[in-house]
């Protein structure tokens, strides 16, 4: 193995697939009635009991990676003699890559042989994940750290990330939405539909009436071009909009493969139950 390459929970990685491809996962956690839970591992909080208590009236929240945990994992990298390319949660969403790239130097002045190379993303959810899966294909082509690293900074202007989300208010809360946009998606049957922009920042881009008309506008958006033919969805709650999502996306002769994904629970405790995102590689910038 040439490099390993490491992400953070958000990506919402499957674990077991992780695992078998060589790639480390490092979480962040949430606050939930007091009690802090972790997001990676046997005792991880699921999203399933995470959305059940939130539609109970639950408010939690999510806690960055911080500087003390990044010095110690990128320690034990450098101690072992482990190049690390790192790929972050967008800078735009969270604190988590500030936090590692201060590590970085921290553990540079001690280790000042170590290569460690932080990508900020500029994505989350599978986005992220996806961008996770091309390193690995990368590397188990041959590719050297430096190349990968520079493959991953090539696509990630083209990477597509769009939202659909029910209510509104718990990114508002986060202070991931604005207070206008939010009050906008409460008015009966208006779905302001989100996406990244060009730096990672979460913003509305369109209006839709009612729950098909958003999802068939999403679904227009992330095919309009295309340079990898599959897509993932992702869902939080329900997965019946994820499956009409699939087969519109499927009618298109340019998409070979739709992958359904459950959101973790780290983007969903910002969304709440009933979102749908879409991720797609254009061949355009965003």
């Amino acid at each position: 193995m040439t490099f390993k390459i490491l992400t953070d929970s958000t990506s919402d990685l499957d674990e077991k697939w992780a695992q078998e491809h060589n790639v480390d996962i490092i979480g962040l956690t949430i606050e939930l009635d007091g009690k802090t839970y972790e997001t990676v591992g046997d005792e991880k909080i699921t999203s399933d009991f995470l959305l059940e208590r939130m539609q109970e009236g639950a408010k939690p929240t999510t806690s960055q990676i911080n500087v003390g945990q990044f010095e110690e994992v990128f320690s034990t990298y450098a101690e072992n003699d482990h190049a690390l390319l790192y790929l972050a949660l967008s800078s735009h969403l969270s604190g988590t890559y500030q936090s590692a790239t201060i590590a970085r130097e921290m553990v540079l002045d001690k280790y000042p042989d170590a290569q460690i190379e932080i990508v900020d993303t500029m994505a989350a959810s599978c986005g992220e994940g996806v961008l996770a899966m091309l390193a690995t294909k990368e590397r188990q082509e041959g590719k050297s750290l430096e190349e990968v690293k520079q493959k991953i900074e090539s696509l990630l202007p083209k990477l597509n990330t769009y939202f659909l989300v029910d209510d509104l208010n718990h990114l508002m809360r986060s202070g991931r939405l604005s207070k206008g946009a939010a009050i906008i998606g409460s008015v009966a049957k208006i779905k302001p539909l989100l996406k990244l922009d060009s730096e990672g920042k979460l913003v509305p881009f369109a209006k839709t009436r009612g729950r098909k008309k958003g999802i068939k506008e999403i679904v227009t958006q992330a095919t309009k071009t295309l340079s990898y033919s599959t897509l993932i969805i992702a869902y939080s709650g329900e997965k019946d909009s994820a499956q009409v999502m699939k087969e519109q996306l499927l009618a298109d002769e340019r998409i070979e493969e739709v992958i359904i994904r459950p959101l973790g629970p780290v983007i969903s405790a910002h969304v709440g139950s009933g979102a749908l995102a879409l991720f797609s590689l254009g061949e355009e910038n965003r």
